[in-house]
Formats: C-alpha cells, sequence, structure tokens
C-alpha cells in the first residue's frame, strides 16, 4: 500500500517537474541531446546522506548544491533549487536541455537530472576548487592566483565560448557569464557553469527577450537598451572577467568607484577624463602580480600581445580574443620583455597594455546614457 502510494507521489512530481516537457524537448531536438541519466530520488537520498547539512557545499538565493558520492564512487555535485515555479521550472529544462548536448573540457559536465522529488535536482560532476569569484577576490590572503594561472584561466574560458558559439550543432548563448558562474577544478581548470538562462539561437540570428536577464555589472548595455542578446553580449561580459582577472576589483562596488559604481564604468570614465590619478594598478598589491605604472599613449596596442577588448565592430566573437590569448601566452609578460617597433615591453607594461587596450574598447561600447 505504502509502496503504490509512494510511486504515485512520485509519478506526480515527475509529471509536475516537467517530466513530459522534457521528453517532448529531447525528442524536439533529436540528434542534438545526448542520453541524460533520469536518477531516482533514492539514488540521490543515498548519494548525499539524504541532503544532510554536511554534505553543502553552495547556498544562494536560487537553491542549495550538495556533493554527493554515487554507488559507482563517483563524486556529484546535486543542484536543489528552494522552489521552482513555472518559468523556473523552463529555466531548469532549458539547462538540462542544453547542457546535455554539450561536451568541452572547460564546460560543466551534466549527468542527469532527477524530477520525481518536490523540486527538480540537477546533477553534474563535482568541481572542488569554488568559483573563480572566490579566489580572485578573496580578502584573506590565504588563496594565490598567479598572473600564469589567470592568463590560463582567461584562455579556457574564451575557448569555452567559442566553442559555445560557433562549434555546437546550434549557437548557444550563455547569458549570464560571471565570475561566480566560472568553476576551478583540483588543476585550476576553468569550468563555464549555471546554463538556466541560456539559449539555443539559430546560427547569424539574435535573440530577443521581452526582459533583460543577466547580472549587473557584467551586462552588455546594448543589450540593456535594446533588449536584444547576441554573441557578442557574452564577449561583452567575458571582458568584464577580464578586467576583474586584472585587477581584482569586483564588477560592482558602492565605495571603490565612488559615483560610478561599476568597474567598467570606473576605467572608461578615468581614461575618458585623462585623470592623473588614475594609474592603473593590477593586483591591488596582493604580491602575484608587479603593479602596472602610468602609460604613455606610445604604448598602445603592441602586436602580438593580446587584444581581449570588446570592440564589436573587431571583435564579434571569441575566436580572436583566443587566439590572441595564446599570442600573448607565447611572447607577452609571462617572459621578462618582448620587443615592438625597437621597444622593450616588460612585464609591467605590457599587462598595462591589455588593460588599457580594454579601457579603449570598453569606451567605444559604450553610448551616451545608461551606465555599463
Amino acid at each position: 500500500m505504502q509502496r503504490a502510494k509512494n510511486k504515485r507521489r512520485r509519478k506526480r512530481f515527475f509529471e509536475r517537474n516537467g517530466g513530459l516537457l522534457l521528453k517532448q524537448e529531447v525528442a524536439g531536438n533529436e540528434g542534438l541531446v545526448d542520453k541524460t541519466r533520469i536518477f531516482t530520488s533514492s539514488e540521490l537520498e543515498k548519494a548525499t546522506d539524504y541532503f544532510n547539512e554536511n554534505r553543502i557545499i553552495g547556498r544562494g538565493g536560487q537553491g542549495t548544491v550538495y556533493k554527493g558520492m554515487l554507488t559507482d564512487g563517483r563524486i556529484v555535485a546535486v543542484k536543489k533549487p528552494k522552489a521552482v515555479d513555472g518559468s523556473q521550472l523552463e529555466q531548469f529544462i532549458n539547462e538540462v536541455v542544453i547542457l546535455s548536448q554539450v561536451n568541452h573540457r572547460n564546460v560543466v559536465k551534466l549527468l542527469g537530472c532527477c524530477l520525481e522529488t518536490k523540486v527538480p535536482l540537477l546533477v553534474s560532476e563535482f568541481i572542488p576548487n569554488g568559483t573563480l569569484y572566490e579566489h580572485i577576490h578573496d580578502q584573506t590572503g590565504e588563496v594565490v592566483i598567479s598572473w600564469n594561472m589567470r592568463l590560463q584561466i582567461a584562455t579556457e574560458v574564451a575557448e569555452a565560448l567559442s566553442y559555445l558559439h560557433s562549434a555546437t550543432s546550434i549557437p548557444i548563448y550563455h547569458r549570464d557569464i560571471k565570475s561566480t558562474n566560472i568553476l576551478l577544478d583540483d588543476k585550476y581548470t576553468a569550468k563555464i557553469s549555471d546554463f538556466g538562462a541560456s539559449r539555443f539561437v539559430s546560427i547569424g540570428q539574435t535573440h530577443l527577450t521581452p526582459l533583460v536577464q543577466g547580472t549587473f555589472g557584467y551586462l552588455d548595455l546594448e543589450y540593456f537598451q535594446s533588449n536584444q542578446f547576441t554573441e557578442k553580449s557574452d564577449v561583452y561580459s567575458f571582458g568584464v572577467v577580464l578586467l576583474e582577472l586584472l585587477t581584482r576589483e569586483r564588477p560592482v562596488s558602492q565605495t571603490r568607484f565612488g559615483g560610478n559604481k561599476s568597474l567598467v564604468t570606473h576605467f572608461v570614465w578615468k581614461e575618458q577624463t585623462n585623470d592623473e590619478r588614475s594609474s592603473l594598478r593590477v593586483g591591488r598589491g596582493r604580491g602575484t602580480l608587479p603593479e602596472a605604472g602610468p602609460l604613455r599613449e606610445d604604448q598602445l596596442g603592441p602586436k602580438g600581445h593580446i587584444s581581449l577588448a570588446l570592440y564589436p565592430e573587431e571583435h564579434g566573437d571569441v575566436k580572436k580574443e583566443r587566439t590572441s590569448s595564446k599570442q600573448w601566452e607565447e611572447g607577452g609578460p609571462a617572459t621578462s620583455s618582448t620587443t615592438e617597433g625597437g621597444r622593450a615591453m616588460n612585464q609591467e607594461q605590457g599587462v598595462g597594455v591589455m588593460i588599457k587596450t580594454l579601457i579603449a574598447h570598453f569606451g567605444k561600447r559604450k553610448s551616451g546614457r545608461g551606465e555599463i
């Protein structure tokens, strides 16, 4: 009797949590979607010790993430939302469908989901080193993230975005690229996560959204004004992450940037006003990267160095960012010096050039109103 009752309840939850919708999505995307495992509730209860608080590895406004171990010994992350309404359920199904067809070393791998619980659960590979945000904004001094590590992370995120935009069967726009959605594994390999807001988009098309989605400080202003999301909007958000990696400043601050509030606006404003006090500093004295002093105009744009700027006319996608990252890695600031036009450039100048190029192109991306 009790077993039959539990079976009916699980079936009811499965239908309510979009099991039928997921089946329709999978059927409609045949050839795109790899087989996704549907876990039972008992499997995930055992894996997480019945969602024991000691297994919690992340908690936020949307829900909780638990560390679990499957019967085959694999360590997994189980994402449990606080509650799911109609729109959130659509996001959940959307994330399952998108991640099921993604296969890239720099994108978190989806293992499956569970729909027979009160709220649907997402099961993915476990990434042990937390978020990029935690590492670059650590205030304790215990976390050391070197310049080479930051360069590696930037390159890997660029490669993942390039894959999503151009190498999948149908292009995917992430729509919420930020440092908290970039996870680091035990070797500090970057993994893009959280595809709830992502969308498949036909090649050459844009995505018109009724409401602007994303995170303040990372939002492309053109998208904010037009509601039209393109791959360039993802690239813009990636540029904000680059500024975080370079400066270790948060993208938004109520105290650091005065009335500007955002890191991008602050840097663009400093550049446009030619403020002599706006010497570009890297790392805020964390000891992992030399500080870059004021730069002269003749130091802009050295060939063969990184050009990770978000100048939409020149950087329509991430391929150029990825290529120039590799050029930078091969001959840039990781070495003692490079030569441009017979002039030696040390690591400080090279990093400064990278930042100043970003500023110049962010300025091009800005319009005359609003704030980035």
